[in-house]
């Protein structure tokens, strides 16, 4: 099977981009033809067709006029369709996978691939397809006010890197895309990896009005190693930013003082953090800065728990796998597809989003059951192998692939 793989950028930024070269390198590995579509920039892996990559829009400098040409180009590029085009004729895939692909690609791909009569299947880490802002958050709180099309609402909440310039062209972006159909008429099927986000869609866009399937993210949980023992301490890591709740882990640190938490990460919202368990003269709180690699799986390793506060909708946190699969248990919120992954009393503990107080009490009571959590962790690492390595990916991949192959011969339907 020749396989393309299409996402926006082709370096290592973030989990998204995981997902993406995870993919092409399980497809490889089981010796598919896989064809890469992405962006140019510096820092690029190798690839052989890097000749087709676009260059990506900019919306942010220069004169007004070429602002808004940037803008324009963000929403509907058609450089991206006919190089687009062109790596297809060229190479005539069976199958286009896309991943992210707004604004620096823009779906006007899709409409190539319909053009050449491709099927198309989308996986969605984001809410970008339902949502202007990706998030479904903004300015401290959960929102659904586009439900319904109601696009304009992003720019009265200004929620787009609250930026108003940002906003008004995401909004624009919405109704075009919502307009020209993009979203039913040219992807075949849509792979989410937590049943949350596939039910929020369906909200937004209507039950069977769309095809979609689970695929959970790959990741090889089978090897890591679980210690023997662990330390005291409970272990926060991931982005600084406000989605991720780390002030109310700060908060339910005053109700948990015996609790040494461990925080590594950074963001912008770093210096805030750091003044605010100043501020609630936090002596159980060390903030370790940012880790990656052997220094991150050393402190993961030997943690009591992992706590992942989340006050967003997170879809599939990366954080629960890499916890998991060193047989440590997770303390989460109550958002997205968290509780999906945790499963409340089986590899860990829910507790209410924001509140501190539960927050505290669910991490007490890890804290002092030490057997309970270790029994909690061994269940987790049993799942995490099991559902979380090549093979298992793999099958429901290519179960994906053929399904929508035999379907169909093209996504006109």
């Amino acid at each position: 099977m020749k396989v393309l793989l299409a996402h926006k950028f082709f370096q290592l930024i973030g989990g998204a981009e995981v997902f993406f070269f995870e993919t092409g390198r399980v497809l490889e590995e089981r010796n598919h033809d896989v064809i890469y579509f992405s962006t140019s920039a510096e820092g690029n892996k190798a690839s052989p067709h890097s000749d087709y990559f676009i260059d990506p829009p900019n919306y942010s400098e220069g004169s007004f006029i070429s602002r808004v040409l940037g803008i324009r180009r963000m929403i509907y590029s058609r450089d991206a369709k006919q190089s687009f085009a062109r790596l297809l004729a060229e190479t005539k895939p069976d199958l286009i996978h896309v991943f992210a692909i707004h604004v620096h690609l823009t779906p006007s791909i899709l409409v190539a691939a319909y053009e050449a009569n491709i099927p198309v299947v989308m996986s969605c880490n984001d809410y970008k397809h339902i949502c202007p802002n990706y998030k479904m958050y903004h300015h401290g709180r959960i929102c659904t006010d586009c439900k319904g099309g109601k696009f304009y609402k992003a720019i009265i909440n200004k929620c787009c890197k609250e930026s108003l310039a940002f906003s008004v062209a995401s909004c624009l972006e919405a109704y075009v895309h919502n307009s020209l159909g993009i979203y039913r008429k040219y992807v075949h099927t849509y792979l989410f990896a937590s049943e949350f986000m596939a039910r929020e869609t369906e909200r937004f866009w209507g039950v069977d009005s769309f095809r979609w399937g689970i695929l959970r993210n790959p990741f090889n949980s089978k090897q890591f190693h679980v210690s023997e023992s662990c330390d005291d301490y409970a272990l926060f890591f991931g982005r600084l930013v406000g989605e991720k709740g780390v002030d109310v882990l700060l908060k339910a640190a005053i109700h948990a003082a015996d609790i040494k938490i461990k925080i590594i990460g950074n963001g912008p919202a770093e210096d805030s953090l750091r003044a605010l368990a100043g501020e609630l003269r936090l002596t159980n709180v060390e903030f370790l800065g940012p880790m990656w690699g052997d220094d991150l799986n050393s402190i993961l390793s030997r943690a009591r728990f992992v706590v992942v506060p989340s006050v967003w909708h997170e879809n599939f946190p990366y954080v629960i796998n890499q916890a998991f699969a060193f047989g440590r248990p997770v303390v989460g919120s109550d958002r997205g597809g968290i509780p999906e992954l945790v499963s409340h009393g089986e590899r860990g503990l829910i507790y209410a989003a924001h509140d501190e107080r539960a927050l505290a009490a669910a991490m007490t009571e890890l804290w002092d059951n030490p057997v309970r959590a270790a029994e909690m962790g061994r269940v987790a690492k049993l799942f995490s192998d099991s559902e979380f390595n090549d093979e298992r990916f793999y099958q429901r991949l290519e179960s994906v692939y053929k399904g929508v192959l035999d379907e169909s011969s093209g996504p006109r339907r």
